[in-house]
Protein backbone atom coordinates (compact mmCIF):
# COMPACT_ATOMS: atom_id res chain seq x y z
CA UNK A 1 0.00 0.00 0.00
CA UNK A 2 1.11 3.61 -0.93
CA UNK A 3 0.52 7.19 0.67
CA UNK A 4 1.01 9.96 -1.34
CA UNK A 5 2.71 13.29 -0.07
CA UNK A 6 2.27 17.09 -1.52
CA UNK A 7 3.79 19.05 1.35
CA UNK A 8 7.09 20.53 1.18
CA UNK A 9 6.52 20.64 5.37
CA UNK A 10 5.43 16.66 5.80
CA UNK A 11 7.70 15.54 8.40
CA UNK A 12 9.14 12.50 6.29
CA UNK A 13 10.24 15.03 3.24
CA UNK A 14 11.86 17.35 5.86
CA UNK A 15 14.07 14.29 7.21
CA UNK A 16 15.07 13.47 4.13
CA UNK A 17 16.34 16.73 3.09
CA UNK A 18 18.50 16.46 6.20
CA UNK A 19 19.78 13.40 4.77
CA UNK A 20 20.44 14.67 1.44
CA UNK A 21 22.25 17.71 2.80
CA UNK A 22 23.86 16.81 6.34
CA UNK A 23 26.31 14.40 6.69
CA UNK A 24 26.24 14.36 10.65
CA UNK A 25 22.43 13.46 10.30
CA UNK A 26 23.31 10.93 8.18
CA UNK A 27 26.11 9.28 10.33
CA UNK A 28 23.12 10.29 13.47
CA UNK A 29 20.57 8.13 12.17
CA UNK A 30 22.34 5.38 9.97
CA UNK A 31 20.45 6.20 7.02
CA UNK A 32 21.13 7.91 3.54
CA UNK A 33 19.29 8.52 0.19
CA UNK A 34 20.05 6.99 -3.16
CA UNK A 35 18.20 8.54 -6.35
CA UNK A 36 17.95 6.38 -9.07
CA UNK A 37 16.86 3.29 -9.91
CA UNK A 38 20.14 1.27 -11.23
CA UNK A 39 21.31 2.82 -7.94
CA UNK A 40 18.58 1.56 -6.05
CA UNK A 41 19.19 -1.97 -8.03
CA UNK A 42 23.10 -2.03 -7.18
CA UNK A 43 22.80 -1.37 -3.56
CA UNK A 44 19.59 -3.98 -3.37
CA UNK A 45 22.36 -6.68 -4.96
CA UNK A 46 24.49 -5.54 -2.61
CA UNK A 47 22.93 -6.38 0.34
CA UNK A 48 21.88 -3.04 1.55
CA UNK A 49 18.48 -2.85 3.33
CA UNK A 50 16.05 -0.51 1.19
CA UNK A 51 13.73 0.57 4.12
CA UNK A 52 11.19 3.28 2.25
CA UNK A 53 10.76 4.64 -1.50
CA UNK A 54 9.60 7.92 -2.80
CA UNK A 55 8.74 8.17 -6.83
CA UNK A 56 7.00 10.32 -9.17
CA UNK A 57 4.62 8.90 -11.09
CA UNK A 58 4.94 11.34 -14.21
CA UNK A 59 8.95 10.33 -14.17
CA UNK A 60 8.27 6.73 -13.54
CA UNK A 61 5.51 4.20 -13.35
CA UNK A 62 4.45 1.92 -10.76
CA UNK A 63 5.27 -0.89 -12.34
CA UNK A 64 8.52 -0.09 -12.63
CA UNK A 65 8.68 0.81 -8.80
CA UNK A 66 7.59 -2.87 -8.01
CA UNK A 67 9.93 -4.74 -9.84
CA UNK A 68 12.09 -3.01 -7.40
CA UNK A 69 10.54 -3.79 -4.57
CA UNK A 70 10.05 -7.34 -5.50
CA UNK A 71 13.91 -7.31 -5.71
CA UNK A 72 14.17 -6.38 -1.92
CA UNK A 73 14.29 -9.25 0.56
CA UNK A 74 13.08 -6.28 2.77
CA UNK A 75 9.45 -4.83 3.36
CA UNK A 76 9.70 -1.46 2.16
CA UNK A 77 7.41 1.81 3.09
CA UNK A 78 6.24 3.56 -0.66
CA UNK A 79 5.10 7.07 -0.79
CA UNK A 80 3.99 8.78 -3.89
CA UNK A 81 5.25 12.43 -3.93
CA UNK A 82 4.75 15.66 -6.47
CA UNK A 83 7.18 16.74 -9.19
CA UNK A 84 8.09 19.74 -6.97
CA UNK A 85 9.02 18.00 -3.85
CA UNK A 86 10.74 15.33 -6.41
CA UNK A 87 12.70 18.20 -7.97
CA UNK A 88 13.13 19.94 -4.48
CA UNK A 89 14.80 16.24 -2.91
CA UNK A 90 16.35 14.96 -6.47
CA UNK A 91 20.69 15.64 -6.39
CA UNK A 92 20.91 15.18 -10.21
CA UNK A 93 19.64 17.41 -13.59
CA UNK A 94 18.60 14.15 -15.35
CA UNK A 95 16.85 12.15 -13.14
CA UNK A 96 14.65 8.86 -13.36
CA UNK A 97 11.88 9.70 -10.60
CA UNK A 98 12.73 7.46 -7.77
CA UNK A 99 14.53 7.99 -4.39
CA UNK A 100 15.21 5.42 -1.80
CA UNK A 101 15.98 6.03 1.58
CA UNK A 102 18.66 3.06 2.84
CA UNK A 103 20.25 1.45 5.79
CA UNK A 104 24.28 2.32 6.59
CA UNK A 105 26.48 -0.60 6.49
CA UNK A 106 29.49 -0.77 9.09
CA UNK A 107 31.93 0.21 7.46
CA UNK A 108 35.21 -0.12 10.34
CA UNK A 109 38.23 -1.55 8.97
CA UNK A 110 38.36 -3.09 12.70
CA UNK A 111 35.10 -4.95 12.13
CA UNK A 112 36.17 -6.21 7.94
CA UNK A 113 36.30 -9.97 6.50
CA UNK A 114 38.53 -10.78 4.21
CA UNK A 115 36.87 -12.69 1.49
CA UNK A 116 40.47 -14.01 -0.71
CA UNK A 117 43.36 -15.61 0.97
CA UNK A 118 45.15 -13.22 -2.27
CA UNK A 119 43.76 -10.28 -1.86
CA UNK A 120 44.34 -7.27 -4.10
CA UNK A 121 43.50 -4.11 -2.33
CA UNK A 122 43.25 -0.43 -3.30
CA UNK A 123 43.57 1.94 -0.17
CA UNK A 124 43.34 5.75 -1.12
CA UNK A 125 44.71 7.81 1.89
CA UNK A 126 43.02 11.06 2.80
CA UNK A 127 40.70 11.55 -0.63
CA UNK A 128 38.97 14.94 -0.49
CA UNK A 129 37.19 15.53 -3.42
CA UNK A 130 33.76 13.06 -3.70
CA UNK A 131 34.51 13.08 -7.73
CA UNK A 132 37.28 11.05 -6.90
CA UNK A 133 36.18 9.21 -4.60
CA UNK A 134 33.77 7.82 -6.93
CA UNK A 135 36.15 7.74 -9.71
CA UNK A 136 37.93 5.50 -7.86
CA UNK A 137 35.06 3.14 -6.70
CA UNK A 138 34.43 3.02 -10.42
CA UNK A 139 38.26 1.51 -11.29
CA UNK A 140 37.54 -0.83 -8.39
CA UNK A 141 34.17 -2.03 -9.57
CA UNK A 142 36.08 -2.58 -13.49
CA UNK A 143 38.75 -4.50 -11.72
CA UNK A 144 36.60 -6.81 -9.28
CA UNK A 145 38.93 -5.79 -6.76
CA UNK A 146 38.91 -7.39 -3.26
CA UNK A 147 38.08 -4.16 -0.98
CA UNK A 148 38.70 -0.65 -0.92
CA UNK A 149 40.08 0.74 2.12
CA UNK A 150 39.37 4.58 2.49
CA UNK A 151 42.22 6.24 5.29
CA UNK A 152 40.92 9.38 7.25
CA UNK A 153 38.03 9.68 5.10
CA UNK A 154 37.08 13.88 5.00
CA UNK A 155 33.34 13.27 4.54
CA UNK A 156 30.75 9.85 5.12
CA UNK A 157 31.21 7.07 2.50
CA UNK A 158 27.49 7.62 1.32
CA UNK A 159 27.69 11.38 0.31
CA UNK A 160 25.37 12.09 -2.19
CA UNK A 161 28.01 13.24 -4.42
CA UNK A 162 30.31 10.06 -3.71
CA UNK A 163 27.52 8.15 -4.62
CA UNK A 164 26.29 9.76 -7.97
CA UNK A 165 29.82 10.32 -9.25
CA UNK A 166 30.36 6.28 -8.29
CA UNK A 167 27.18 5.45 -10.31
CA UNK A 168 26.33 3.30 -8.04
CA UNK A 169 29.85 1.07 -7.45
CA UNK A 170 29.76 2.57 -3.86
CA UNK A 171 27.47 -0.28 -3.26
CA UNK A 172 29.03 -3.01 -5.93
CA UNK A 173 32.60 -2.98 -3.73
CA UNK A 174 33.65 -4.21 -0.39
CA UNK A 175 34.46 -0.72 1.55
CA UNK A 176 36.39 -0.64 4.81
CA UNK A 177 37.45 3.15 6.66
CA UNK A 178 39.73 3.58 9.21
CA UNK A 179 42.91 5.99 10.19
CA UNK A 180 46.12 5.32 8.30
CA UNK A 181 47.16 3.32 11.15
CA UNK A 182 44.24 1.38 11.85
CA UNK A 183 44.48 0.08 7.81
CA UNK A 184 48.60 -0.60 7.63
CA UNK A 185 48.11 -2.65 11.02
CA UNK A 186 45.40 -4.94 9.33
CA UNK A 187 47.18 -4.94 6.22
CA UNK A 188 50.57 -6.21 8.01
CA UNK A 189 48.19 -8.85 10.01
CA UNK A 190 47.21 -10.37 6.83
CA UNK A 191 50.73 -10.54 5.37
CA UNK A 192 49.12 -7.96 2.39
CA UNK A 193 52.12 -6.22 0.41
CA UNK A 194 52.27 -2.48 0.47
CA UNK A 195 52.92 -0.46 -2.70
CA UNK A 196 52.80 3.00 -2.28
CA UNK A 197 52.02 5.34 -5.09
CA UNK A 198 55.39 7.68 -4.37
CA UNK A 199 57.94 9.51 -6.15
CA UNK A 200 59.99 9.47 -2.72
CA UNK A 201 62.39 5.86 -2.93
CA UNK A 202 60.46 4.74 -5.27
CA UNK A 203 60.98 2.18 -8.24
CA UNK A 204 58.94 1.91 -11.35
CA UNK A 205 55.64 0.01 -11.22
CA UNK A 206 56.06 -2.53 -13.29
CA UNK A 207 59.24 -3.80 -11.87
CA UNK A 208 56.99 -5.24 -9.16
CA UNK A 209 55.35 -8.51 -8.33
CA UNK A 210 51.72 -8.21 -7.54
CA UNK A 211 50.40 -11.67 -7.92
CA UNK A 212 50.84 -12.12 -4.00
CA UNK A 213 48.40 -10.51 -1.76
CA UNK A 214 48.75 -6.51 -2.38
CA UNK A 215 47.41 -3.65 -1.49
CA UNK A 216 47.80 -0.58 -4.03
CA UNK A 217 48.10 2.77 -1.49
CA UNK A 218 47.22 5.93 -3.41
CA UNK A 219 47.37 9.57 -1.83
CA UNK A 220 46.32 13.10 -2.37
CA UNK A 221 47.14 14.83 -5.78
CA UNK A 222 48.25 18.11 -3.70
CA UNK A 223 50.33 16.19 -0.77
CA UNK A 224 50.74 12.68 -1.83
CA UNK A 225 51.07 10.18 0.84
CA UNK A 226 51.68 10.12 4.88
CA UNK A 227 54.80 9.38 6.33
CA UNK A 228 53.35 6.60 7.92
CA UNK A 229 52.17 5.10 4.51
CA UNK A 230 55.54 5.50 2.93
CA UNK A 231 57.78 4.01 6.05
CA UNK A 232 55.35 1.30 6.01
CA UNK A 233 55.10 0.39 2.25
CA UNK A 234 56.98 -2.71 1.03
CA UNK A 235 58.06 -1.01 -1.51
CA UNK A 236 57.17 2.58 -2.69
CA UNK A 237 56.40 2.42 -6.71
CA UNK A 238 56.13 5.35 -9.47
CA UNK A 239 54.90 5.93 -13.04
CA UNK A 240 57.05 7.13 -15.19
CA UNK A 241 56.34 10.34 -16.65
CA UNK A 242 57.42 12.02 -19.79
CA UNK A 243 55.73 15.34 -19.44
CA UNK A 244 56.67 18.57 -17.93
CA UNK A 245 54.58 18.01 -14.52
CA UNK A 246 54.84 14.97 -12.15
CA UNK A 247 51.55 14.20 -11.08
CA UNK A 248 48.22 12.80 -12.68
CA UNK A 249 45.18 12.37 -11.16
CA UNK A 250 44.54 9.94 -8.18
CA UNK A 251 42.26 7.56 -10.25
CA UNK A 252 44.16 7.76 -13.36
CA UNK A 253 47.33 6.90 -11.43
CA UNK A 254 45.01 4.02 -9.33
CA UNK A 255 43.87 2.45 -12.57
CA UNK A 256 47.29 2.33 -14.23
CA UNK A 257 48.61 0.36 -10.95
CA UNK A 258 45.31 -1.76 -10.46
CA UNK A 259 45.36 -2.88 -13.84
CA UNK A 260 49.04 -3.64 -13.78
CA UNK A 261 48.80 -5.97 -10.80
CA UNK A 262 45.47 -7.84 -12.87
CA UNK A 263 47.63 -8.49 -15.97
CA UNK A 264 50.38 -10.17 -14.18
CA UNK A 265 47.53 -11.88 -12.17
CA UNK A 266 46.16 -12.77 -15.54
CA UNK A 267 42.93 -11.03 -15.42
CA UNK A 268 41.12 -13.39 -12.59
CA UNK A 269 38.32 -12.70 -10.46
Amino acid sequence: MQNQIKSFQNDKIKFLNQLKEKSRVRKREKRFIIEGKREITLAIQGGYTITQLYYCSSIIPLTEISTLITASQHQIELFEITSEIYQKLAYRTTTEGVLAMAISKDIDINNFALSSKNSLILVAESPEKPGNIGALLRTADAAQLDAVFIANLKTDIYNPNIIRSSVGCIFTNKIATGSSGDIIDFLKKHNINIYGAALQKSIDYHTQDYTNPSAIVVGTEATGLSDIFLESATQNIKIPMSGVIDSMNVSVAAGILIFEAKRQRGFTV
